[in-house]
């Protein structure tokens, strides 16, 4: 027997209601599940359909977004020298820190406070990757431990986004980024 195939219609609601949700959530962490289906133009079943519980759709939101930023550190470091591309990074993490501030509680407690997020080893990993090719190239200490960077990074996900996010968020970013790089490499 093989599995059904889902509708495009389907699909495309789904998507819907992630992008929705994602944007809702940014705004304010407390949006309602119904505010979320009328501003995606689709009915209440039908965002239940897809996400049973608010806990399933921030939870899946999260999935989506956290693999994308993992997998933007080997593509930065594809196009832009390994300091450019840490940088660069850094500033996707500080964007997804927006999402996470307002259900960061929902997130952490679906994975133990992060000690059964699958995704934790991959995060650490892409901080790993970028510190290593700046480590090689010299703009970047060697020896640098991954996951004090993702301590130190952690702090994004406080910023309430209603602050000024993005002055205080790049403000931060420059502090890790100078600790991080070598002394010949110079600051920003």
């Amino acid at each position: 027997m093989t599995p059904r195939q889902t509708r495009s219609d389907a699909i495309a609601n789904r998507d819907r209601i992630l992008t929705v949700a994602r944007e809702a959530f940014a705004d304010a962490h407390d949006t309602s599940l119904t505010a979320i289906a009328k501003q995606a133009g689709i009915g209440i079943g039908t965002l239940y359909r897809h996400f049973p519980t608010r806990e399933a759709l921030i939870v899946e939101l999260y999935r989506h977004d956290i693999q994308q930023v993992i997998d933007r550190a080997p593509a930065l470091l594809a196009t832009l020298p390994p300091l450019e591309a840490l940088r660069a990074w850094f500033e996707e993490v500080a964007r997804y820190g927006r999402l996470k501030y307002g259900i960061a509680e929902v997130i952490h407690a679906v994975t133990d406070g992060g000690l059964d997020d699958p995704f934790y080893d991959p995060f650490v990993h892409a901080i790993g990757t970028l510190l290593d090719a700046g480590a090689a190239e010299g703009t970047l200490k060697s020896g640098l431990d991954p996951e004090d960077v993702l301590f130190q990074l952690s702090v994004l996900w406080k910023i309430n986004p209603a602050k000024n996010t993005e002055a205080r968020a790049s403000r931060i970013l420059d502090l890790i980024v100078d600790g991080l790089r070598t002394p010949s490499a110079g600051a920003r």
